[in-house]
């Protein structure tokens, strides 16, 4: 310091806020990239869409960041002490966030063989009404196939309806099918209510 005023401390403390200014922008970043990860290599079931994803990014991010930063930048502390707090903190949170996006990362790749059978999943019970339908439906059904309901009740049992034709009096068709069988077991459900009814 030169003369009281701190006119040669102020270059030294620009210089340590600059260097912990990176949290919020690499938060922003961060945020994105994440609910773009969580879209496309999603940690649980099928997917997530876009603003679920991004707020599921912006909650992880938000927690890292404000539960667990300051205790871990206390620690870092404790091994610099010549840091300052602001700096500590930053840098702290820096690393949590950079732990957010590699959990997500490996948590992605750990999920991905589920996601993988999920889709076969779909696909099969989608093949096995469509091939149901066009061999036993009626001409109102075969006609309605691409407006089949569909209801996931377990990993691999599903409720489709097939709309029938309300003017001729046909009913919809509707379907139970286990893809657990090779190939898929159809069979017919006697409730015939769609399932956006039940």
């Amino acid at each position: 310091m030169r003369d009281g005023d701190g006119s040669a401390v102020w270059p030294a403390r620009l210089r340590w806020r600059l260097r912990g200014a990176l949290l919020w922008p690499l938060f922003a970043v961060l945020t994105l990239v994440d609910a773009a990860l969580l879209h496309v290599l999603p940690i649980s079931g099928r997917g997530t869409g876009l603003v679920p994803a991004l707020l599921l990014a912006m909650f992880f991010n938000l927690v890292a960041v404000a539960w667990l930063g300051r205790p871990v930048a206390r620690r870092l502390l404790l091994r610099r002490p010549d840091l300052p707090r602001v700096v500590a903190e930053d840098r702290a949170g820096v690393g949590l966030l950079a732990l957010v996006t590699l959990g997500l990362v490996a948590g992605g790749a750990i999920h991905a063989p589920g996601r993988d059978a999920a889709d076969r999943a779909v696909r099969d019970e989608r093949d096995a009404v469509r091939g149901y339908v066009l061999a036993h439906g009626s001409a109102a059904h075969r006609a309605h196939l691409d407006a089949m309901d569909t209801e996931q009740e377990a990993d691999d049992f599903f409720r489709t309806c097939v709309p029938g034709d309300p003017a001729t009096s046909v009913p919809p068709m509707c379907l139970l099918i286990d893809t657990n069988r090779d190939p898929p077991l159809v069979r017919v459900d006697h409730d015939r209510t769609p399932n956006r009814h039940r």
